[in-house]
């Protein structure tokens, strides 16, 4: 698009009932030249028919991937150099895909973009998920491998070791999202994980910047941080752990101090908001109105760790959408993260909107 055509569709976002000689008068241009621009975009799919409503308003869609999981869960300390009993279980994840599944369960409408391979895997993945997201985004290539991820936890459900096949993820390239442009652009909300590659990631954030839409980025791991550029506006909310952000900046964070500091640097790259999480250790957040640092939820016992990380982003999400303040919005996440922690299931089956409102309101 044009400057003057995202001037056009950025007013018919704020109010679609606007006469087109109201439009015109707006934007200081002929109601003629107006038309011509509105005739461009219904030819774009960036509006729908003569009304201008634009679709999807109020859907979430997350970017990134949709992997098998495979756990094992070691039946006592590991050794190395030799076989260690275990019991496995598999099951569908990918950060993006768990977001999607949360946000899916807390009732929003979500759909997922994530490319996969034409084999049982996806199978699969689409089975489990289509109760709580669209999945019509998401393409199945021939050729491909659908990713998958395998975790191996110590008999306390903390994590030893994962390895993960995500080669097919370098298929997730600009042009393969441009395809999804007039779906991406009436979006409430963009959520992308680092699976995609740096072109992609580049690639959203400027269509968040231009078209004033909110966006998440979640990273998955620290060796994929390279793929987060230095320029982070136009990104509402980076949410990461402190492997993470030492990674991309560079630097240790062994204290509080180093948190709050890491958590500074992050801000004056450009993020509205940023979280960085240290487990036990709870979490340091900030924006331009301060940084804080959260305390951890106590939990008895961690049944498993898997799924923690996507259900604390998916919860500050839904609240951040909800209009809940900032405080309300870390707790939101500490509390989703801490029950998904004493669950089996990397997405719990119990979670909805009232429940984890429910479990909020039990904290205060």
């Amino acid at each position: 698009m044009n400057q003057k055509e995202v001037e056009v569709l950025e007013l018919i976002r704020r109010n679609p009932y606007l006469s087109q000689q109201e439009m015109a008068e707006r934007l200081n241009m002929s109601r003629p030249s107006l038309a011509n621009f509105i005739s461009n975009l219904m030819r774009q799919g960036k509006i729908l028919g003569r009304a201008y409503v634009l679709p999807e308003e109020q859907t979430v869609i997350c970017i990134g991937g949709a992997n098998v999981d495979r756990k094992f869960l070691m039946e006592r300390p590991a050794q190395m150099g030799t076989s260690n009993p275990a019991s496995v279980s598999g099951s569908v994840g990918g950060v993006a895909r768990n977001v999607a599944e949360n946000l899916g369960r807390l009732g929003h409408s979500v759909k997922l973009l994530s490319i996969v391979g034409n084999d049982p895997e996806w199978n699969l993945i689409e089975t489990a998920s289509s109760q709580f997201m669209s999945t019509e985004m998401t393409k199945a290539v021939d050729g491909l491998s659908t990713g998958t991820y395998t975790a191996i936890l110590e008999p306390d459900g903390e994590m030893l070791l994962a390895m993960a096949d995500m080669k097919i993820y370098d298929s997730l390239t600009p042009s393969y999202i441009a395809k999804n442009d007039s779906v991406l652009l009436s979006s409430a909300f963009l959520v992308i994980d680092l699976n995609c590659p740096v072109e992609t990631v580049e690639y959203v954030r400027q269509l968040a910047i231009i078209n004033n839409i909110p966006l998440a980025v979640i990273p998955v791991s620290a060796p994929k941080m390279d793929r987060l550029g230095t320029d982070l506006a136009g990104i509402s909310w980076l949410i990461l752990n402190r492997d993470e952000a030492s990674r991309h900046l560079q630097m240790p964070i062994n204290s509080i101090e180093d948190w709050h500091q890491a958590v500074e640097q992050l801000l004056s790259q450009g993020a509205e908001a940023v979280v960085i999480t240290g487990g036990k250790e709870g979490a340091v957040a900030g924006n331009a109105d301060g940084i804080t640092h959260y305390q951890a939820m106590q939990v008895d016992q961690v049944i498993d760790v898997t799924g923690a990380g996507d259900a604390f982003s998916s919860a500050i999400v839904h609240s951040v959408m909800n209009g809940k303040e900032f405080e309300s919005v870390i707790h939101s996440g500490m509390v989703n993260a801490a029950k998904t922690l004493q669950s089996n299931a990397t997405v719990r089956r119990e979670l909805t909107a009232v429940q984890l409102q429910k479990e909020l309101e039990e904290l205060q």
